[in-house]
């Protein structure tokens, strides 16, 4: 597959993730503009509030997770990192439980982050908390994720893509996240695995090259 191919499948995950959003901003000001109730105007006013910040918060974070977001820098502020994937979560059943005391780290690193607990997240099909842990321990960055849900349902292929073990004619835009996530972590020399430990609890672990 070219990086052509791939930033065509990449750019299809971005766009079926703000049809809805956009698409409910459309409904709402064409029937803002016919409507005159004004109790049906303050539902619609609503609703256009809530779509427009869904919009932001996955545009924030997709400019991170899949583009280049971040300035000229190699490494990028944490504190971004955080506030794009506490903005992705925002509104779902997911709680997400941040533990991340490292300033800063390589823009790679941020996109295997946010890829892995997009997908991790996406996974927790009845919701629950997600914790997310990040160190570093002779020169290579530990991440921890463990969610914390009754049901954790990762697809095969999914899971596959996250190990670098799926055929690329598999790829599609649910799987581009994950196959993201495993190709960052080969450029890494990073290994992941992903545990169930219990009915209620599994857990994802990569060790990485810091740089």
């Amino acid at each position: 597959m070219t990086d052509i191919d791939f930033a065509a499948v990449l750019c299809s995950r971005l766009c079926h993730d703000l049809v809805s959003p956009v698409g409910a901003m459309s409904n709402g000001l064409e029937i803002l503009n016919e409507e005159t109730d004004a109790s049906m105007q303050e539902q619609v006013m609503d609703l256009l509030q809530k779509s427009t910040r869904q919009t932001t918060n996955k545009l924030q974070f997709f400019r991170l997770a899949f583009g280049a977001g971040g300035g000229f820098s190699s490494q990028l502020d944490m504190r971004e990192a955080e506030k794009a994937l506490f903005a992705y979560f925002e509104g779902s059943r997911v709680n997400l439980i941040w533990n991340v005391p490292l300033p800063h780290v390589s823009k790679q690193m941020v996109k295997f982050l946010l890829n892995t607990a997009m997908v991790s997240g996406e996974s927790m099909i009845r919701g629950g908390d997600l914790n997310v842990n990040m160190s570093e321990k002779d020169n290579k960055i530990h991440l921890f994720i463990t969610a914390q849900t009754p049901r954790f349902l990762m697809a095969d292929t999914i899971r596959d893509a996250l190990m670098g073990d799926m055929e690329e004619s598999l790829l599609d835009p649910r799987t581009a996240p994950a196959y993201l996530a495993g190709q960052v972590a080969r450029e890494l020399n990073g290994t992941i695995s992903v545990l169930k430990v219990t009915e209620e609890e599994t857990h994802i672990q990569a060790i990485l090259d810091k740089e």
